[in-house]
């Protein structure tokens, strides 16, 4: 691809050399570069990727861009000078790698807890439906079937759109992802087309890095922010954050809950170690999950397989299908009668919510009277115990 294609989406201050050059690749790691690319310096938090220019261009770079230029310009190296590297990266990786995020629905889930819940459920309702779907998130990345390992939450923005690629060329009609904060402040995701976005909630997290909450939330709430006017945005407003979030965007915005009037309302009727029965705009479901902030999960899933175009009914039919995922509330019984619960909860609210729903669970189950499980079993048992001979 000729270096003046890659420049289409992005507005430099200023470029020395020639664009009409052939690019074939593109990178932001100098240790990958090979003969023929681009190597585009970001300021890390770590290191200055202008550092490593002279780098790149010994290793057979052919252009550069970054945010200040060299003393002393290499000749036969084009320069392609931007205000803001972080966001160019973005956008030139887009077009590199043919505009993925045109070609299928993308939808992002962003927040402190849930994003990979209801990322992986999203993943597996739309392939339940029968379509080939990408998956990008904490756990492992996948192109339809095929799993990709992954390093973080969201990755950098070439291998980011590379995968993204690989989605579209292998024919993913949809694609969910995890939204980090870290990824918002430092624009990976730039360049992306969303169809969806996809609030669950705020509390104190990633403060090492933003400092303060406020600019955690502000984080977040640029994802939504920069959502096109043809997208959705699906946020939970049992959240005091859930229609902050949302109050910029130009996407049309629906709402979920547990407690109050929205789109999408959810109810708990009933809740047990094997699962809940739930209320989904007054449809009852049975479900394989455990606690109300996973009944908010699935309740998010619902919402945006509606927004996505499938009918509420087909939805809740897949729902029931559904099982945890891994390491996310997975209730083990052992054949003694105990139970254990292995989640992955690594923020205060996300291990509260864990014990608030194994707290409710025993506390339906009677165990507040019983006292223990045995005396509980023992209770019901005695039922059969006493029946007659001539009862079933």
């Amino acid at each position: 691809m000729k270096l003046s294609d890659l420049l289409k989406t992005i507005q430099p201050v200023r470029i020395i050399g020639s664009t009409d050059v052939e690019i074939t690749g593109i990178n932001i790691d100098s240790r990958l570069i090979e003969a023929g690319h681009l190597f585009m310096a970001m300021r890390g938090t770590q290191t200055d990727g202008h550092a490593y220019i002279p780098a790149a261009i010994g290793k057979g770079a052919v252009a550069v861009l970054c945010e200040e230029l060299p003393e002393k310009p290499e000749a036969g190296i084009a320069y392609i000078q931007v205000k803001d590297s972080e966001d160019a990266v973005g956008k030139v990786a887009t077009v590199f790698y043919g505009d993925p995020t045109s070609k299928m629905e993308l939808v992002g889930v962003t927040g402190t807890n849930g994003k990979t819940t209801i990322a992986t459920l999203l993943y597996n309702t739309f392939r339940y439906f029968g379509y080939k779907v990408g998956l990008i998130s904490t756990v492992c990345n996948y192109i339809d079937d095929r799993p990709v390992p992954t390093e973080h939450t969201t990755p950098d923005p070439i291998t980011l759109n590379r995968l993204l690629g690989e989605m579209a060329d292998s024919g993913c009609k949809y694609a969910f992802m995890e939204v980090s904060s870290h990824s918002i402040a430092q624009k990976r995701i730039s360049g992306l087309k969303f169809a969806g976005g996809i609030f669950t909630n705020l509390t104190r997290d990633h403060l090492d890095y933003h400092k303060t909450v406020e600019n955690y939330l502000k984080a977040k709430k640029e994802f939504f922010d920069d959502m096109p006017k043809s997208a959705f945005s699906l946020t939970n407003i049992d959240d005091k954050n859930g229609l902050v979030m949302t109050q910029n965007t130009r996407s049309k915005v629906y709402t979920y809950s547990l407690r109050s009037l929205s789109d999408f309302k959810g109810k708990v009727l009933e809740s047990h170690f094997e699962g809940m029965l739930l209320d989904f705009n007054n449809h009852e479901l049975a479900v394989h999950f455990i606690g109300k902030f996973n009944a908010s999960n699935l309740l998010a899933v619902f919402g945006a397989a509606v927004l996505l175009g499938k009918k509420e009914e087909d939805v809740l039919v897949a729902l029931s299908t559904l099982r945890p995922v891994a390491g996310r509330f997975d209730a083990v019984r052992s054949p003694k009668g105990f139970t254990a619960i292995v989640d992955y909860a690594h923020t205060p609210d996300a291990l509260v919510n864990v014990l608030n729903a194994i707290h409710g669970v025993l506390t339906r189950d009677h165990l507040d009277y019983h006292k223990t499980v045995e005396n509980y079993l023992k209770a019901k048992k005695e039922f059969f115990d006493d029946m007659p001979k001539s009862a079933f």
